[in-house]
């Protein structure tokens, strides 16, 4: 069977296409056409099992355009105390999300998705990685927001921008706080193709 030479990324995230692109990995982007789902329109569903069928339908969505190719996709939320938290509405929303992080250590969850025409099933894991803030105050907060446009990014922050503004540690993947964890990505990448080793 021949190996994986190339994969249709599912995602519009400029920060999705670095990572694969630091990687080595030759991609294409197709950006699905769908709403994705939060706690809010399927709120019986825990957080890890929202991003997986996220990624799930991306890849589908995409599939069902190209059903030929090899599909990668993902979906990122933040979860703290209970709390999921997506893209911030505006300024405002972003503001409020970060000082209800401030302090306290939460979860950065991702459902990726790995769509192989020569596999049967869709294979689908999750990247957990706990994530520390430092104590915000208000100042922090504003000067953070100027300096970092965070409309796109879940839980209102993203950690290779200016990231030492407001984290204070880590534990587990690094890449998965930016959006795809490529530990993850290079497992399925090398068993698809063992000839392909990207720098």
């Amino acid at each position: 069977m021949a190996g994986v030479s190339h994969l249709l990324l599912a995602s519009g995230s400029p920060r999705r296409q670095d990572l694969l692109r630091a990687a080595g990995i030759p991609f294409t982007v197709e950006i699905p056409d769908l709403d994705e789902w939060d706690r809010r329109t399927h709120p019986t569903l825990t957080p890890a099992a929202i991003v997986s069928a996220n990624a799930e339908r991306k890849a589908r969505c995409v599939a069902a355009r190209h059903p030929r190719a090899v599909i990668l996709a993902a979906d990122t939320t933040v979860v703290c105390a209970g709390r999921c938290m997506g893209k911030p509405a505006d300024r405002e929303d972003a503001a409020a999300m970060l000082r209800f992080l401030s302090g306290k250590t939460h979860a950065v969850l991702t459902g990726v998705a790995w769509l192989n025409p020569a596999d049967r099933d869709c294979k689908i894991r999750v990247a957990r990685t706990r994530v520390t803030f430092r104590a915000l105050d208000a100042a922090t907060i504003s000067d953070y927001l100027a300096k970092v446009n965070v409309m796109d990014k879940a839980g209102a922050y993203g950690y290779q921008e200016h990231g030492e503004m407001i984290v204070e540690k880590t534990e587990g993947s690094v890449t998965n706080i930016i959006g795809l964890p490529m530990e993850l990505v290079m497992e399925w990448w090398t068993a698809s193709n063992p000839s392909n080793h990207p720098c």
